[in-house]
């Protein structure tokens, strides 16, 4: 079966079984990218029944909410794994000397590419496939995502298991199967990214007004498609 095909089979294809033709595609040369939000700690948990040994990594923006820094270290005990840290090659302080004070704000774009595409491009070009959490429904960058694609963004595969899944599923497996998930999800926190760039979110408010709010911004890049 060609990769057509399999794009095309797929889309029948229950999250695990995602998984597994990943790891057994790809061995040690696939990831999963987990910014430990809900439908990310839902794949790490199915993850772990698929595959003994797999990898995480997370963008660590030295920007994250203390609970999710503690979620991290909860996640790593409970599945006995060692989540890679990949940084922006400036610390907070170089790129406030470089760029100045409160880059996001000034310039979120600019930011994003920073502290999270930079990292992402290089830990990509370390690999042949990764893995995401994006669903269909989040934003409408994301609604024809396949749940495996070719990402000619970065010149791999791409893996979406969870891209036909609503919150209310997600939320469903946390609970059915005990998921560790960030605290700050019952404080009005559907989508949680860096502490600056993150807020709660009102009743009746789209559940990712709390990023970028006040901008025309809902992505921070890592899954914007290339126009042609």
């Amino acid at each position: 079966m060609n990769f057509d095909q399999i794009e095309i089979v797929s889309e029948t294809w229950k999250p695990q079984e995602v998984l597994r033709w990943g790891f057994e595609r790809f061995g040690n040369s696939i990831a999963l990218a987990s910014s430990f939000g809900a439908e990310d700690v839902v794949l790490i948990d199915m993850a772990a029944g698929v595959q003994q040994h797999f990898e995480v990594f997370t963008l660590d923006t030295d920007f994250l909410f203390p609970e999710t820094y503690d979620l991290i270290s909860r996640i790593e005990k409970k599945y006995g794994i060692q989540v890679e840290r990949r940084q922006s090659q400036l610390t907070p302080l170089q790129q406030e000397e470089q760029f100045g004070p409160q880059l996001w704000k000034r310039s979120p774009n600019q930011c994003c590419d920073l502290r999270k595409v930079k990292p992402l491009k290089a830990k990509l070009a370390e690999l042949q496939a990764w893995i995401t959490g994006i669903r269909r429904d989040q934003t409408p960058h994301r609604r024809n995502a396949g749940k495996i694609e070719f990402d000619i963004n970065f010149g791999l595969v791409k893996l979406n298991p969870l891209a036909d899944w609503t919150s209310v599923q997600v939320w469903q497996y946390i609970r059915e199967n005990q998921v560790p998930y960030n605290p700050l999800h019952e404080l009005g926190y559907p989508s949680i990214g860096c502490t600056h760039c993150t807020r709660p979110v009102a009743q009746g408010e789209d559940l990712r007004a709390g990023r970028w709010a006040g901008l025309q911004k809902t992505e921070c890049g890592l899954h914007l498609k290339e126009q042609p």
